[in-house]
């Protein structure tokens, strides 16, 4: 057997190399509440991708120890057809978008096409590290480097969530009139009589403080507002139907001090359910910004984002 893997290096460090990819990509790879990808197409589609993105990243290995450095340049054309599956995600998306009742938004939208891209790098140097360790050392010292990548694919598959840069509370819905307030915080003008009852019945809300100043500029982003409306919206239901503006959620920020007022009607009215799919909504990586990383505001950096 020993003799057998020193004869086989090459192969057996490519194959190693490909299966681990392979593996990484399969963890990277979830259906979750937002039903995307689909099942089973949109599942082969990334999946077949991945398995290219691992041979690729195997290959590489025994071409550079070869000296043959043109097989690179497929390490580009591949960076392109990434680049065409990140193109790809974003159209798709936005087409579906039109028909939600409530959308993810353009810049929901271009975290998950960006997500999609970056994944299959991570595929590749999966790939590459586990193959180059077996071939330059053993199959067995491989397997650990091939088993590291996996868990550094594990840490870097996710991001940060609301929870880090935003306090989450409860607030009243309150209808004064024809005026909509979330807490203290006015929404907007609700004329109708009957969508003022609708809203008092079913209204939710929900007031997000923000932890410092980059968390207060980050949720004031109109995108990263669409995509706390959009998880609630998915996981608890919406209470409206196409052609009723006055029964869309909304999410307003309080002027004098940044908090941000969410309002919204759902199907199910679980208010610390609501509370927790805030606090788990991802920072879209478009929406960050890092006012305190400024040099005239050193001194304002917090703990927090």
């Amino acid at each position: 057997m020993q003799q057998f893997l020193v004869q086989n290096k090459v192969l057996i460090g490519v194959l190693l190399g490909i299966v681990l990819g392979i593996v990484s990509r399969l963890l990277m790879l979830r259906t979750d509440y937002r039903q995307y990808p689909t099942y089973p197409h949109g599942r082969i589609i990334h999946i077949s991708l991945g398995v290219i993105a691992a041979a690729l990243g195997a290959v590489a290995v025994p071409a550079l120890f070869n000296k043959d450095y043109t097989a690179i340049t497929f390490l580009t054309l591949a960076a392109q057809q990434f680049r065409d599956v990140r193109k790809m995600e974003r159209d798709t998306l936005t087409k579906i978008d039109s028909l939600e009742l409530v959308g993810r938004g353009s810049t929901y939208i271009e975290g998950i096409a960006m997500v999609f891209e970056g994944r299959n790098y991570l595929v590749i140097m999966t790939a590459l590290i586990t193959s180059l360790f077996a071939i330059l050392l053993n199959v067995w010292i491989g397997i650990v480097a091939g088993g590291l990548s996996l868990l550094l694919v594990e840490k870097l598959k996710s991001g940060k969530s609301i929870s880090h840069i935003a306090r989450v509370e409860q607030a009243d819905v309150r209808v004064d009139g024809p005026d909509l307030f979330v807490g203290n915080i006015y929404i907007m003008n609700v004329g109708l009589k009957g969508n003022q009852d609708i809203i008092a019945e079913r209204g939710m809300g929900f007031i997000l403080t923000p932890y410092n100043s980059n968390g207060k500029v980050t949720i004031s982003n109109l995108g990263q507002r669409q995509a706390i409306l959009y998880d609630l919206a998915t996981i608890l239901g919406v209470y409206r139907d196409d052609g009723e503006p006055a029964l869309i959620p909304m999410a307003k920020l309080d002027m004098r001090d940044g908090r941000l007022a969410v309002f919204f009607l759902p199907q199910e009215l679980d208010a610390s359910k609501g509370r927790e799919v805030i606090l788990r909504v991802p920072i879209l990586e478009s929406a960050v910004r890092m006012p305190t990383e400024a040099s005239v505001n050193k001194k304002g950096a917090g703990g927090h984002g």
